[in-house]
Order: structure tokens, then sequence, then C-alpha cells
């Protein structure tokens, strides 16, 4: 990396570890020769004076966080001097330990270049995501580089412009939380938080929700709520001492959040996902207050999930899933089973006739459309997440490396085309589910609840059109 003309360059994630011991002596260090060239023990003094030696090479990374860090840096923040100046204290507290919050640096002068002539990144130094930050979803969400449409952009598609404008001006979808029914039968405050933490932990489902008739709408709103707290134990990587334990938890998720008003899950998950587990018996108030047929709907969909999810929990999906096959299978318990509970619950309602319980293939279809789209839009996320859901029967196909990273670092005009073309497969795969979604929406005679399938649907397949050989999917 060092030199202006250099071919190469990196970006990497560095953990700094320390270990103190009586004499050099009675430590044997052998490095891997691949990533370290040379070591030495040094005196404080005698590193500084070695960095001013501009005949020394060393990797820009150990320079940045020595400097920043290690040599009386720290002084800035109000601790006292670096890591070095207080070893005892370093090595007997956590005053210096930050395991949260990744700091990128950009290189210094001599390590720029390469054969493009990068420039710095970052204006200054960057805190990138904090890993456990409340303010970020589950999973590797925010943890990446996310891409947004400039305004422009998104002002010159007018009849979107136009629609939106009519969605919230002249039509806008009216919240039904408030009507007499709903407030006489549920626990205000409870029904309060229900509402509260839907809008924290959907992106996109919390308005089309809401505007749902009343005899249905709580329905609704709690299957969600039930369902993506399960969803948050499933995606939860560190929470559990065991795969063994988190199977047990997703099998008996039905006997235990849906059963015990007062069960909680403290510590798992992230942001308000997090805070929907440790005060979930406020969801249970008010699922314990709906309907028998609803809550008979909901536990049994619950039930089927957390059986799915558990059969997945042991599989290694750090390259995705291995066949189309398994890729539809984990789609249908993720979120096939949600549009069958949907159609249940659509029924039991009177909203719709009773024969839509029954149309099992088409709401399939319908969920495995929605949690394609994602899956397509989340290559990175999720690869990043170490929990990958791209088929392998697919993906290897244009991956030379036979890794599925490999579109994430395309460095050839040969490379970004197998990545597009790669991409373009797993689009056309799920815009063929598309035709029974539309036989599905025309089953459909309420207002609202079509509303509420729609809307989401042409959102998806307006997001598979922006991905479809769009090499923004491999970045961000």
């Amino acid at each position: 990396t060092h030199g202006k003309k250099s071919p190469w360059g990196e970006h990497e994630i560095d953990y700094v570890l320390f270990a103190t011991v009586p004499s050099k002596d009675v430590l044997t260090i052998k490095p891997h020769p691949d990533e370290v060239d040379d070591i030495k023990w040094v005196t404080q003094s005698k590193l500084l004076e070695m960095f001013d030696d501009k005949s020394l090479l060393f990797s820009p990374w150990f320079r940045l966080i020595a400097n920043r860090w290690m040599i009386g840096s720290t002084s800035e923040e109000g601790r006292g001097g670096g890591w070095w100046d207080d070893l005892n204290r370093t090595m007997s507290t956590d005053d210096f330990c930050d395991f949260d919050t990744i700091y990128r640096f950009d290189p210094p002068e001599e390590h720029m270049g390469g054969g493009g002539d990068a420039g710095p990144m970052f204006e200054k130094e960057d805190i990138a995501a904090v890993v456990g930050d409340a303010s970020k979803k589950q999973g590797a969400y925010g943890k990446v580089k996310t891409h947004k449409e400039s305004k422009l952009k998104q002002i010159l598609h007018l009849e979107e412009v136009m629609s939106a404008v009519t969605l919230l001006y002249v039509l806008p979808l009216k919240s039904n939380l408030k009507s007499d029914n709903i407030q006489k039968t549920f626990d205000s405050s409870d029904l309060a938080f229900c509402d509260e933490i839907l809008c924290k932990v959907s992106r996109s489902f919390a308005a089309v929700i809401r505007q749902l008739p009343p005899t249905l709408l709580v329905d609704v709103l709690i299957f969600y709520l039930v369902l993506r707290a399960l969803d948050t134990v499933e995606d939860d990587m560190t929470y559990f001492p065991s795969n063994d334990e988190k199977v047990k938890a997703l099998l008996s998720f039905h006997k235990t959040a849906l059963v015990d008003p007062k069960w909680t899950m403290v510590g798992c998950g992230e942001g308000d996902e997090r805070r929907l587990l440790e005060e979930f018996p406020k969801c249970h108030s008010v699922y314990a207050a709906l309907p028998e047929a609803s809550r008979r709907v909901i536990c049994d969909i619950t039930q089927r999930m957390g059986t799915g999810m558990a059969e997945f929990v042991d599989k290694d999906l750090g390259q995705g899933t291995v066949d189309i096959t398994q890729y539809n299978r984990y789609c249908h318990f993720v979120a096939g089973l949600v549009g069958e509970g949907l159609s249940r619950l659509f029924a039991v309602s009177g909203l719709e006739q009773s024969s839509l319980a029954t149309e099992l293939h088409l709401s399939d279809q319908m969920g495995l459309f929605l949690q394609k789209t994602n899956i397509i839009r989340d290559y990175l996320e999720d690869y990043v997440d170490g929990r990958a859901f791209w088929p392998q029967s697919v993906w290897k196909k244009y991956s030379s490396t036979g890794d599925l990273g490999y579109f994430a670092n395309p460095t050839t005009d040969e490379t970004r085309l197998a990545g597009l073309n790669c991409l373009n497969e797993l689009v056309t795969d799920a815009l063929e589910l598309a035709p029974d979604c539309l036989a599905y929406l025309s089953k459909l005679r309420c207002a609202e609840v079509f509303r509420f399938c729609a809307i989401p649907q042409v959102m998806a397949i307006a997001t598979l059109d922006k991905c479809y050989h769009n090499g923004d999917v491999f970045t961000g």
C-alpha cells in the first residue's frame, strides 16, 4: 500500500490486544509470515524514535492507533495518559475498553495513492456505526453504507410525487386506533405502547396497519409485534450461550410469550427490538383481549414459524442457503406463514370471505415475494452479519472465488458484470411471484385490506426495479 502508484490497498478492521510479561524471554512469538514482516521489543521512547525514521515502514494502522491511543493521546478525553502510560490501569481495569465503537481513519499520506491516485476518504476522523446503538436495527443494519436517492431524482418521478401528495394530504391514511370499540376493549396504556413500538420497529407497515378497520386493526398489529419479537430472538447471534438454548427459546416462544402474562426477555436484540422483548407483557395484555379466533391464528403461526426458524439455527449461512429449495423453505417459514396468518385473520374478522383462509398457495407466494425482495436488497448487510440467504446454487455460477463476498469487492469489469448477472437472476426469480401476488389482491373486497396488502407489494416491485442491474446492491 506504500507509494503513490502502489497497485492495491485494503480496508480492514483492527483489534488491539495487550499482554504483559515479567520478561520477554518467557514469551515466544511466532507471527504468520504473510501478516507480520518483523517484530521487535522496544521502549516507548524507542518506538517514537523509530516513527521519526522515514526509512522504516510501519503498518499505517499501527502508527495511527499508537499515536491516537497508546501513547498519551487519551488525555484529551479526560482519561489521563495513553494505554502504555499506565499499563497497570490498562491491564487491571476496563477504563480503556471500548467494545462498541468502530473508529475509521485515513492512512498517512505516504500510504495513499494506489493505481488511482486515491486521496483522503474522510475529512476527519470518522466514528462508524456503534455496535448495539439503540438507534440501530437488528443485525448489521446501520453498519454498512446506505444508498439514498437525491431529492432531485425523487422529484423527477412526477407520477410518484403526485401519488405521495395524494396519500399524504388529499386522501391520507387515517388511524382507526382511536375508535370507541378499540378504546373500550383494550388497556389504553398498553395499546399506546404497542402503537408506539410498532412505529419504531416497522419500516413500512405502521401506516397501513393503522388504517385497517377497527375490527381487524389490533389483531394485525399484535400479530406483527409477536412475530417481530420472535424474529428478534432468531436474529440475535450473541445472546444465547449455545444454539441448543436458542432452539429451545424459538420452539417454546408460543408457550411462553403468548401464555405467561409476565414473560419477558432481557438483553436480547438491539434498540427498539430489545425494548419490545423487555416490555412484552404490555403486548400480551392486548393479545389476551383479542377474540379467541384471532388468538388461535396468531398462536398457530407463531408456533410454526418458531419451529421453522429453529430448523435453520444450526445451519451455516455464512455463504447463503444451499439451493433454491432451501432458499424458498426459509422464506416460507419467515414470511410465507405471515401471509397465511394474515389471510386467516382477514377471514375471521368477517371483512373478507371465509374462503380466503384456504388460499394457502397465494398467501405463501405473497409472503415469499416480500421476503425475497428484502434478501436481495440486503445482500451486504446480511453478508457482513455472517448470516446470508442468497442461494449458492445461483451465486456460485458467477463467483470465480467460490465466496459470496466476491461481488462486494469487484476489481475488474468481469467481476462487476458477474455480480450484476447474479443479481439479475435473483431479481427475475422473485418477479416470477408477482402474478400470484396480483391474483391474491384480486380476491380482496375490503378497500382497507386491499391497501394493507397492495402498498407493500408495490413497494417491493419498485425495490426490485431499483435493484435490477444495480451495482449499489453490493456496496450498501
